[in-house]
């Protein structure tokens, strides 16, 4: 294994000693995914560092931290830091484990390194319950971009492209980049799975005034990149609605009590309209006009078929 997985087991080690008083070897081995040999190799490297790891002998030992001792910082450089946030933002599908995980990294590191691993994660935004997993060395470049304020270049959809990046943005499915097109001389969304030959510039740019990261693509996501876009009065809590619905299909926005705002968009009228109605609540319909010309249509459609034939 590579200094960065070790760093990243390490890492995780330490918050598993963190999290109970005592473990087995075997426990850890099985969580970590490796055997008890490694573990006592990294139990050594923690000890090395300065952790205090007691290890109890017999049936009912295990290992454990040192109580009542101040933990000392995590002995990380600039690049095994950065290179273990960004593998946890890059992974994070598994959400709240992540976060708990980019938690104990801060609270461990150097302030030095501490402030560099806030900035770069600081760049990084998202919209839904979950992260999709993204290649790491592709977070690093362009986190690194927003977070230094340098124009990225790279080749999507087999044109060129060069950028102000803004701001990373992880939805349920898919990476999004928010960057300021300086060719289209406009705010364009990317997906970081069509990027190819992505680099970053030495040149800085003055930062423009920038709508909301994850608002504007989760907008685009799910209205802008359709050939038709629709809005609807739900009569049903947004808390509801945003269960039912993937953050990628529609924009959910509250409008009272036991009402909530849904734009989505899609390639057909008649397709949103009947997503709407399998939601299973009351609504009305906003925009476009001729969509309520359709409501009819389909209701009549479906009446016709519920008809029994003699």
């Amino acid at each position: 294994m590579d200094d960065r997985g070790t760093t990243e087991r390490v890492l995780a080690l330490l918050g598993l000693l963190q999290r109970r008083r005592v473990w087995t070897g075997p426990e850890i081995a099985d969580r970590l995914g490796v055997t008890t040999r490694t573990v006592r190799r990294d139990v050594e490297r923690l000890r090395a560092l300065g952790y205090p790891v007691h290890a109890g002998q017999g049936v009912g030992g295990g290992y454990q931290l040192g109580p009542g001792q101040e933990l000392p910082p995590l002995l990380l450089d600039d690049e095994e830091a950065i290179a273990t946030a960004v593998a946890l933002l890059a992974g994070a599908n598994s959400g709240d484990a992540a976060l708990r995980a980019l938690t104990k990294l801060d609270q461990v590191l150097p302030v030095r390194l501490r402030h560099e691993v806030r900035a770069l994660t600081g760049s990084v935004e998202s919209f839904g319950s979950d992260r999709a997993p993204i290649d790491a060395d592709v977070l690093t470049v362009l986190a690194r971009a927003c977070r230094d304020g340098v124009e990225a270049e790279f080749t999507y959809r087999d044109e060129r492209r060069r950028v102000e990046p803004y701001r990373l943005v992880a939805s349920d499915r898919r990476w999004y980049l928010l960057a300021y097109d300086l060719g289209r001389d406009d705010w364009r969304t990317f997906r970081l799975d069509r990027m190819t030959e992505i680099a970053a510039r030495t040149w800085r740019f003055r930062p423009r005034e920038a709508p909301d990261a994850a608002a504007y693509v989760q907008e685009g996501v799910a209205s802008r990149a359709y050939q038709h876009q629709a809005r609807f009065l739900v009569h049903a809590p947004a808390e509801t609605v945003r269960a039912q619905i993937p953050a990628s299909a529609a924009v959910v926005t509250t409008a009272g009590d036991d009402r909530c705002e849904v734009v989505s968009g899609a390639g057909s009228l008649d397709f949103v309209l009947l997503h709407m109605a399998l939601l299973g609540h009351p609504f009305t319909v906003i925009d476009p006009p001729e969509l309520r010309d359709r409501c009819h249509a389909l209701a009549d459609r479906l009446r016709a078929a519920a008809v029994t034939s003699s």
